[in-house]
């Protein structure tokens, strides 16, 4: 008998010890208490963890409402309702065998304070971006550049297809410099575990949704970055990704069900056309297979109409903001996931974090197109919850006043036409415009590295409406494009690595024409932050003529005229013709030499512009 007690003793123990051993894991890995989203769905995942003959939950104010097993019986799913009476402390969920037991931790926290003003702020139009691709910016730890057991370790800073050894301390070493230079948001490329064989670097291939990468620092190192930057009044943009994941995801490895993907008899890519969302003459198939086709073959597509999928990504969004304190959302690939299932995780974010704000990627051409992913103003069936867009449309029509002849429909008048189409969104000063990003080429490249045509480009994205994002390096000139590879677009920030023989961070390190960009950045985006008629006052835009594009932020205590002159020759700029915003004022004030000097008839060099602030 005293044999039998302490064999049935050992193999409760193992068991135990089994479960505890990360052997079973719990997704969410944890929850708290007085949260809005109280009724949790738990994914347990562990060796025939849904075999067990019951599980149990005896903790006050934590009820099991339903236990759901599915096909794989590596899975069990049980919906946990939290009620306003649970406190915080260890809930044991009780796993039943046979001949045996055990218990599996699922901490219960109490939530973070200050919900949107210490965190989940938001991103208004007061907010300057600056979008950074971890691996690629600077490297911080270097004990953490290569991680044992991870699949990709590639370690190759002259390939532009391995990983370069960048970090979230690198990132958290420079805020100083940051701040310097007027950002108040930083938008991370993903943070997310990306254990994939090869191209880890750019981070949009999850593997675990509940782990920091280690090789950029993991959770502990994302925490202190968070930290510094609201210690200093700025703010953390993440990056989300809920269409696919990377091929080495474990629900990919070990499905939980058969439909947890996108399944097809062949292999089916997106077709990309994001039209057949909302043409009234559009094909069903076609539009199953924007929707439905996978991203790349390497990033299988998620079946968000499959409830315990929407599930676990809607808690891990959720989970993410109160685990870590995180401002916002920027939202890979928006159009390509299922636009209802995006709705209700928006909706699920807004009401547990009122002040929080989402963006969209929204790659597509022309207003109508982007305009129908975000909140607008159609009396149409669907209507997106969707605060902003990443907006190309502006970014198309810079890029065309920077590279094309003036002419009726060409060259400016595209983004004059571009602008003029906002009375579509419920709220354009949302919209994140940009010049360039991780999957572009560098704008400075665009333009052929004509410093007078960036800093005409950079003088619109800094006045006009909406809120400015640059790419890590725009400051300084960086130069790339995408062809033959993406990775041009994200080398490394020179200076960013000890070895490194010039150091863009300082001014000493920069050249004289880094350090004219720097600094013409870093005075707009100074001056912005304290213009109450750029950040949250009207825009008035007058039509091009001869290829000058001239418009004004104001309000009743400020105004802003921006004047970019796209014409092959010089122009004179008739300040008659805009009376309607500069009557009253006697002066005009250059903003980025400070230069006072009477209103009055000016010209400019071609592709030659100018921000001024008009005194009385």
């Amino acid at each position: 008998m005293k044999r039998i007690a302490c064999f049935l003793l050992f193999i409760f123990c193992y068991a135990n010890i089994f479960a505890q051993n990360n052997s079973v894991n719990c997704y969410p890995t944890n929850w708290w208490t007085g949260m809005k989203w109280n009724k949790v769905q738990i994914m347990i995942h562990g060796n025939d963890i849904g075999n067990g003959d019951a599980y149990t939950i005896n903790y006050p104010g934590v009820k099991l409402d339903k236990v759901n097993k599915v096909e794989n019986k590596n899975y069990v799913f049980l919906d946990v309702n939290i009620t306003p009476s649970a406190k915080p402390g260890m809930i044991k969920i009780k796993v039943k065998e046979k001949q045996s037991s055990f218990d599996i931790n699922f901490e219960l926290k109490k939530r973070r304070t200050g919900n949107g003003t210490a965190f989940a702020q938001g991103v208004t139009s007061k907010d300057f971006i600056y979008l950074i691709m971890p691996d690629r910016f600077s490297n911080g730890d270097t004990t953490n550049d290569r991680i044992p057991g991870m699949r990709d370790q590639s370690l190759d800073r002259d390939s532009v297809y391995a990983r370069h050894g960048g970090d979230l301390k690198g990132v958290e070493n420079h805020l100083n410099y940051l701040q310097s230079l007027g950002v108040t948001t930083i938008w991370l490329n993903p943070v997310i575990e990306n254990d994939m064989p090869k191209r880890t670097e750019h981070g949009y291939a999850f593997t675990n949704h509940y782990k920091i990468d280690p090789r950029i620092g993991g959770e502990k190192a994302y925490q202190n970055l968070i930290d510094d930057a609201h210690s200093r009044h700025m703010k953390i943009i993440q990056d989300a990704v809920y269409n696919h994941v990377g091929s080495y995801h474990f629900t990919v490895l070990d499905p939980p069900m058969k439909n947890w993907l996108h399944q097809w008899p062949t292999y089916t890519n997106t077709n990309f056309k994001d039209q057949v969302l909302f043409d009234p003459h559009g094909s069903e198939v076609e539009k199953k297979i924007m929707s439905d086709g996978w991203f790349a073959h390497s990033m299988p597509d998620l079946n968000q109409n499959n409830p315990f999928v929407a599930n676990f990504l809607i808690q891990h969004a959720l989970w993410t903001v109160e685990e870590f304190g995180i401002d916002g959302w920027r939202i890979d690939t928006y159009a390509y996931n299922d636009l209802d299932f995006m709705n209700r995780c928006n909706q699920a974010l807004m009401d547990e974090y009122p002040h929080i704000t989402m963006f969209g990627e929204t790659w597509v051409h022309g207003v109508i197109n982007q305009s129908y992913f975000v909140q607008n103003k159609y009396n149409i069936p669907y209507k997106s919850n969707l605060q902003a867009p990443t907006d190309f449309q502006t970014l198309w029509a810079i890029t065309d006043a920077m590279t094309k002849d003036f002419s009726w429909t060409d060259g400016i008048n595209e983004m004059y036409t571009t602008l003029a189409q906002d009375f579509v969104y419920k709220d354009p000063m949302r919209n994140v415009i940009f010049l360039d990003n991780h999957d572009l080429a560098r704008f400075y490249s665009v333009v052929g590295e004509d410093e007078l045509k960036y800093k005409a480009a950079l003088a619109w994205l800094f006045t006009c409406r909406g809120i400015p994002e640059i790419y890590y390096g725009d400051e300084v000139g960086m130069t790339g494009f995408t062809s033959p590879n993406d990775g041009y677009v994200r080398k490394d920030f020179p200076g960013g690595w000890a070895s490194d023989s010039a150091n863009k961070f300082t001014a000493s390190g920069r050249t004289p024409k880094e350090e004219d960009i720097w600094k013409y950045i870093a005075t707009l985006a100074n001056f912005r932050k304290k213009s109450s008629a750029i950040t949250t006052g009207k825009m008035m835009q007058f039509a091009p003529a001869k290829g000058e594009y001239v418009f004004f932020r104001y309000d009743s205590k400020q105004t802003i005229m921006t004047v970019l002159n796209t014409a092959k020759e010089k122009l004179t700029i008739d300040i008659k013709k805009y009376s309607e915003r500069t009557n009253g004022f006697t002066k005009m004030k250059n903003v980025i030499t400070g230069e006072v000097k009477p209103l009055a008839d000016f010209s400019l060099q071609p592709m030659e512009s100018g921000v001024w602030e008009l005194e009385k």
